[in-house]
């Protein structure tokens, strides 16, 4: 049994969605791992992954119009200590999820033809994210 691990970090251009699965896929062939799984941790709370359409642009915008409805900016929260995108930013990562595990098959991430991995941008500002991947296999 087979393990690595490697933090990629993601510079983000501010809120929206960044395309990490080539990022990924270079972890996983680093690994050696042909047969096993593929864990992605976003070490963050105000950023999020999704694993999502990588072909349509309108999915990408709907999923952001969702999410802004469900927790928007100006609402009445207590927190609020880096601007009006703070407490909407954790509440839309709530909505989300900070990990996700792929298979791999054959050495190379078992996503479907249309699928990605996306990083989730919650903040209205750029910043650096850190990704813990895990590869674990044969």
């Amino acid at each position: 049994m087979k393990q690595h691990q490697l933090v990629v970090e993601v510079a983000t251009d501010g809120a929206g969605f960044t395309d990490v699965t080539a990022r990924v896929e270079e972890v996983v062939l680093l690994s050696g791992v042909r047969t096993g799984l593929a864990v992605v941790f976003c070490e963050h709370t105000s950023a999020s992954l999704l694993i999502q359409e990588n072909y349509d642009p309108a999915v990408r915008r709907d999923i952001t119009r969702w999410l802004e409805a469900l927790a928007p900016e100006g609402g009445d929260y207590e927190h609020a200590d880096e601007g009006d995108d703070d407490m909407p930013s954790h509440l839309r990562a709530t909505l989300t999820r900070t990990s996700e595990t792929i298979p791999v098959m054959n050495g190379r991430l078992a996503l479907g033809r249309w699928q990605a991995i996306w990083l989730l941008e919650h903040r209205r500002s750029a910043h650096r994210r850190e990704l813990v991947v895990h590869v674990i296999g044969e």
